[in-house]
């Protein structure tokens, strides 16, 4: 079975490497602007979830909708 590469380049980063990563954002960013990104990629993915769950419950609906009208 393959796996997806993603996953694998996910799966090499370590504490060190994480840690480099929030440096290099702290230092690009600078400490007052990170509170603003965090809180906008909050609301991002607060957006998508309920998106995705708006797209889920959509079609729920219409399966058993479709379901319904067959019996």
């Amino acid at each position: 079975m393959q796996t997806d590469p993603y996953i694998q380049i996910a799966g090499m980063i370590g504490g060190t490497e994480i840690i480099v990563i929030l440096l290099a954002v702290l230092i690009f960013f600078g400490g007052k602007k990170i509170p603003e990104l965090m809180k906008g990629l909050g609301k991002g993915i607060r957006e998508y979830k309920k998106a995705v769950k708006g797209v889920e419950d959509e079609l729920s609906d219409a399966v058993s909708d479709e379901t319904e009208s067959k019996d």
